[in-house]
């Protein structure tokens, strides 16, 4: 519906759910590619990157990550990523964002952590000047590398603590990777001062986002689509308000769910939810915020106001300072009242 289109392109919202590097553009992945040809799978050509993201499952879909992440060598890399994610952001009437940061991968692969967290610091605060978003950084354990990948990404939070950094994460695989484990990392995190917003419910059951909240103290949930099926998890999540992060593309891109007419977006949001709408991985998944909006209208069947209000949620759910939060609420009232 060209309106509602219209509509969603000029809403001001916030994005709690989405990857720096899995929001590299396919112009990025192609240059980056370019730069590192005949030592990387990832194609050079933009045309064929759609088909390099067709993922079989999400084993498929990490391993496919990986080697994007293989092409960010150095700080100018990283800081023309993190350049270019705000300026597509912002391109969509992003006015705040809390990117998914792996800093591990990077500091692995050979970028010292000082450096790493220079660039992305640097890049924060010109994307600010340039386009008027302002990001803020989840430092995320890499799940699929385990306790040392834990031990290092609370080494560098603690230790370099950037400016930007507010919560600590826990991405990655879920099968196979147990929350419990994490919980000495996520108390330290915690202690300090940073927010808990691990990856649960995605492509496991309900006990996993139990996990997270019970031993990771999680203040959000990235994804937490499996909590449809639990009417005890369900209560608790609406009653403390602790909102889920909902990318419902990546949902169906990573096999997690079948079919958009399969998703529990509906379920979460009638069962009283604070529920958040994000794009997770947008170029990988072939989709934008926008379209997770579209999606999103279209699933729970609403119109402008319906729309406004998860913008809203979005808000809510964020860790902006009270004064933001109204800010930006103010200016989705104000955007809904003109569009009327």
């Amino acid at each position: 519906m060209t309106d509602l289109s219209a509509f969603i392109a000029g809403l001001p919202k916030v994005e709690l759910h989405v990857h720096h590097v899995g929001s590299a553009s396919p112009r990025i992945v192609a240059e980056l590619a370019a730069r590192h040809e005949g030592r990387s799978p990832v194609p050079a050509d933009p045309e064929r990157l759609a088909e390099y993201f067709a993922f079989r499952d999400f084993a498929h879909f990490i391993e496919v990550y990986l080697s994007v992440v293989d092409l960010i060598r150095d700080p100018e890399d990283v800081w023309i990523l993190t350049h270019e994610v705000a300026r597509e952001l912002a391109r969509q009437q992003v006015r705040y964002a809390e990117l998914t940061v792996t800093p591990y991968s990077h500091v692995h692969r050979g970028i010292p952590a000082p450096a790493f967290c220079e660039a992305i610091e640097d890049a924060r605060k010109r994307a600010e000047a340039d386009f008027g978003i302002a990001l803020r950084w989840c430092f995320d354990i890499p799940g699929e590398a385990g306790l040392p990948a834990a031990e290092e990404t609370l080494r560098i939070a603690l230790g370099e603590r950037p400016d930007g950094l507010i919560s600590f994460g826990l991405g990655g695989p879920e099968i196979g990777v147990p929350r419990p484990q994490f919980k000495p990392y996520f108390d330290q995190a915690r202690a300090a001062g940073l927010r808990s917003v691990p990856h649960a419910g995605e492509t496991t059951g309900p006990e996993t986002i139990w996990d997270a909240l019970r031993d990771l103290g999680a203040e959000r949930i990235g994804h937490g689509i499996s909590a449809a099926l639990d009417p005890e998890l369900l209560t608790h999540l609406a009653e403390r308000r602790i909102p889920l992060e909902v990318c419902p593309t990546s949902n169906i891109r990573t096999r997690a769910v079948a079919t958009l007419d399969e998703h529990p977006l509906r379920q979460l949001v009638e069962a009283g939810l604070l529920v958040t709408i994000n794009s997770d991985d947008p170029p990988m998944f072939g989709t934008t915020l926008n379209d997770e909006y579209a999606v999103a209208g279209r699933l729970l069947g609403v119109g402008p106001d319906g729309l406004a209000a998860l913008a809203r949620a979005g808000v809510t759910a964020s860790f902006l300072e009270p004064a933001e939060k109204a800010r930006i609420s103010d200016e989705i009232d104000a955007y809904l009242a003109s569009a009327g």
